[in-house]
């Protein structure tokens, strides 16, 4: 099941002020601050990513796998969710507590592309 994008608006709009985007990732969404994955939607529920941010902060929440396979997030219930202060400071110290992404590199330009064997160049 894929997760709603009211769902990602919601979210995007409980954490205004902090800066925030959401990316949709296979029917689901990755959550963004300051430029960094701090999380994840999946079946409409919101994950974050595991840290070096304070424990206590985290303690209503419930370890679990976004996803099968995957390794253990906070999953976060439905009243934090609407506690708009926790919820900010949760998200920015998990932001805080990771690192900075490593820049992208540049993609190589795309080679000029080659006529198909059996058919005439146009």
């Amino acid at each position: 099941m894929s997760s709603s994008p009211e769902t990602a608006d919601f979210l995007e709009d409980q954490l205004a002020g902090l800066d925030v985007r959401t990316g949709k990732m296979f029917g689901e969404y990755a959550v963004y601050v300051d430029n960094k994955v701090v999380g994840l939607i999946c079946d409409d529920d919101f994950y974050l990513k595991p840290s070096a941010a304070d424990p206590e902060l985290f303690r209503a929440t419930e370890l679990a796998p976004p996803y099968p396979g995957a390794k253990d997030y906070h999953r976060v219930p439905g009243d934090l969710l609407e506690d708009r202060e926790w919820l900010h400071e949760a998200v920015q110290a998990t932001a805080d507590a990771l690192p900075v992404p490593p820049p992208k590199k540049p993609r190589p330009p795309a080679p000029d592309r080659l006529p198909h064997p059996r058919r005439p160049a146009t």
